[in-house]
């Protein structure tokens, strides 16, 4: 079945407990750590994420858009989030930071912006348990879904079937009933909503409806 993983960037910072409570239907909640660095944006650190993992009735898929991943990203692990995704753009050594997390117990995922070409990735396929093909610009919740990406996750999903790879496929942004079909015909089984869920009146309800969307439409 398709995964959705809800962006916890569209909930109420606020009541988080509350929020965390509306998703319990869900695979992971996606957490996005920002540093205004990597992206012009700041959003939690180590602190916040760790309460998260404390109150969160769903695993944590932990989405790092920071500078220096090979240095911070295995705190994030050690913390107990399930999966901890690092930017390819970021990192000096991806194949050792990637068993260095899954050393640690999690993981681990790679993600790639839209204009970063996925076929570096091809030969290391098999060090990485996700790959996250962004569908926006990384740094903002609420932008329009990029149907520019799409060639780029099919050739992924190609060559992971092509290897016979077990590796999960997500991509993140703009994901909403009327585009989880393009991404799921092009490969992905694991999606990051946001508003989504989030703007639902019923959160769990949005969850359903948009995993039978993806499977209806699965690659």
């Amino acid at each position: 079945m398709p995964r959705i993983n809800p962006s916890i960037l569209a909930a109420d910072f606020v009541n988080m407990q509350a929020e965390l409570a509306r998703i319990s239907g869900a695979d992971f909640v996606h957490v996005d750590v920002m540093d205004n660095h990597f992206v012009p944006n700041l959003t939690f650190g180590p602190q916040m994420v760790g309460r998260i993992q404390e109150t969160s009735p769903v695993p944590l898929d932990v989405h790092l858009m920071i500078d220096d991943p090979d240095r911070w990203a295995p705190e994030y692990a050690e913390l107990g989030a399930a999966s901890v995704t690092f930017h390819l753009e970021a990192a000096a050594s991806p194949v050792a930071l990637a068993r260095t997390l899954r050393s640690i117990g999690a993981r681990a995922g790679v993600a790639v912006k839209p204009a970063t070409p996925v076929e570096n990735l091809f030969e290391v396929l098999n060090e990485f348990d996700q790959i996250l093909v962004m569908t926006v610009e990384p740094g903002f919740g609420g932008q329009s879904f990029m149907p520019e990406t799409m060639p780029k996750l099919r050739s992924l999903a190609d060559e992971a079937r092509r290897r016979g790879s077990s590796v999960w496929l997500q991509v993140d942004g703009g994901i909403g009933e009327s585009t989880i079909a393009q991404a799921a015909e092009a490969g992905a089984d694991t999606f990051v909503a946001g508003s989504a869920v989030f703007g639902a009146d019923d959160p769990d309800r949005a969850i359903q409806s948009l995993r039978s969307a993806a499977a209806r439409h699965a690659h």
